[in-house]
């Protein structure tokens, strides 16, 4: 019993002389240990606050979108712009507010919103969408080389029907009409038998297939 007392003694002097020697440093391990949780959870609830605000702010830029009221839409997703770059809000704003500007002729405006989106955009899904806009937009400006090359930055895979057909509507303009067939064909075999755009990409290939046989 006697040497088991004697254990214990040396066991407690032991640990109070490694406390000793090394308290502080566990203290402020601890204490380091507890600002990062509350840093971290801090840090959460700010961008969960940031989300939430850049939430409220796109469904005002939709309002004034769905009014009609562009110069206000306008304001509202440039104040997103500076506040809530990082947010996918921001992005879905600039798109939104591009086809508006499409639709009002303003080319060079949906353009310019586009390639912001572009920039911005994150989430891959999300970033081929915009780029497949902004080649569109491109091609209606009459710039088919800048259109190839935002359709080249589209990762395959992503939308390739979409991006296919619209590829062969650059290569068209281009003149490029073999490498519009490729793309026409690519298209076509990405879609359901049933799918809807099949019989405009038929229409589309019995055109360059017209042309060729005028042009022979």
């Amino acid at each position: 019993m006697a040497f088991d007392e004697y254990n214990k003694y040396e066991q407690s002097e032991l640990v109070q002389k490694w406390l000793r020697e090394n308290g502080l440093s566990i203290v402020v391990g601890i204490a380091i240990g507890l600002v990062g949780i509350f840093g971290w959870q801090q840090w959460r609830n700010h961008q969960a606050r940031n989300e939430r605000a850049a939430s409220q702010l796109y469904q005002q830029v939709r309002v004034a979108l769905a009014a009609g009221n562009l110069p206000n839409a306008t304001r509202l997703a440039d104040q997103m712009k500076q506040d809530y770059a990082k947010s996918p809000y921001a992005v879905f704003a600039l798109s939104d507010q591009a086809r508006q500007q499409v639709q009002d002729k303003q080319l060079a405006e949906a353009e310019a919103s586009l390639q912001w989106a572009q920039a911005h955009a994150v989430e891959p899904a999300l970033k081929a969408l915009v780029e497949l806009r902004l080649a569109q937009v491109e091609l209606a400006r009459g710039n088919g080389a800048a259109a190839l090359a935002t359709l080249d930055q589209i990762p395959a895979g992503s939308y390739q029907g979409l991006a296919q057909e619209l590829r062969g509507d650059v290569l068209v303009k281009l003149g490029r009409s073999d490498d519009a067939r490729k793309a026409y064909q690519t298209a076509l075999s990405t879609l359901g038998g049933d799918a809807p755009q099949r019989g405009a990409l038929k229409m589309k290939l019995d055109d360059l297939a017209v042309a060729g046989k005028q042009g022979a």
